[in-house]
């Protein structure tokens, strides 16, 4: 069996004297697409910050490639192809589509390369071709993740750390962008730990998932088992 690429052991954050991560045990293989399950204030959205170290871990370890990133700057995190989509989108509204992309290549330094990987995005991501010059701030809603995500795309990242990625979006713009996440999964081959509320749509699309409550994890397997739970189906699924 192969090793994870990435691996959360024993973590625990605290938010002062609060615990909002409890001893955490996560495994994303290299090709997976993980789910993670919660209702809001179960720690997912704390889960992918600490491994991005956006926020620092208290206890336990975070290992990417065999190597412990737990304390690494979040800056060295990205340069090493940890890549994180923050929830609420977070382009520059003040920036055009191009300039947002354009800045989610800062560690490349090979403009040609650069020129490839945007000519890339642009063909998965045809509606911001069309408005590369337009303020970020000026995009839909579904526009904007579509960036955030191309953003990300632009490092050519080993793991992909999604968070929220359907969150106010319309039914037929969260059917799109989950079908690019599974596309980004399946033609690249991009390694992804998916945070998703939505997760009738999550478990469809992941392989495996883990299911956090006020920061432990209670539940993890297969995604097709998962969805048959009886208590994911009725605290999750809506049925």
């Amino acid at each position: 069996m192969s090793q994870p690429v990435l691996s959360l052991n024993n973590l625990e954050t605290r938010y002062g004297q609060i615990y909002a991560l409890r001893g955490i045990n996560i495994e994303v293989k290299e090709g997976e697409i993980v789910a993670l399950l919660g209702a809001n204030g179960a720690g997912k959205s704390t889960t992918l910050k600490t491994i991005s170290s956006l926020i620092q871990a208290s206890a336990g370890n975070v290992v990417f490639q065999g190597q412990d990133i737990t304390y690494h700057h979040p800056h060295t995190i990205v340069e090493m192809g940890v890549i994180h989509v923050p929830e609420g989108r977070m382009i520059f509204k003040e920036l055009t589509v191009k300039e947002n992309l354009e800045l989610g290549s800062f560690t490349l330094h090979d403009n040609v390369e650069r020129k490839k990987r945007m000519k890339r995005a642009f063909e998965m991501f045809p509606r911001l071709e069309e408005r590369q010059q337009q303020m970020g701030g000026f995009l839909s809603g579904g526009e904007q993740q579509m960036l955030a995500i191309a953003r990300a795309l632009m490092t050519e990242p080993k793991v992909l750390l999604l968070d929220e990625p359907s969150m106010g979006l319309a039914p037929i713009i969260v059917n799109n962008i989950m079908d690019i996440i599974r596309q980004i999964n399946k033609e690249q081959g991009t390694t992804i730990l998916l945070v998703e509320q939505n997760a009738k749509a999550a478990l469809k699309l992941a392989h495996r998932g883990y299911v956090l409550e006020t920061g432990e994890i209670v539940m993890e397997g297969n995604a097709e088992d998962l969805s048959k739970d009886e208590s994911i189906v009725k605290a999750y699924l809506g049925e």
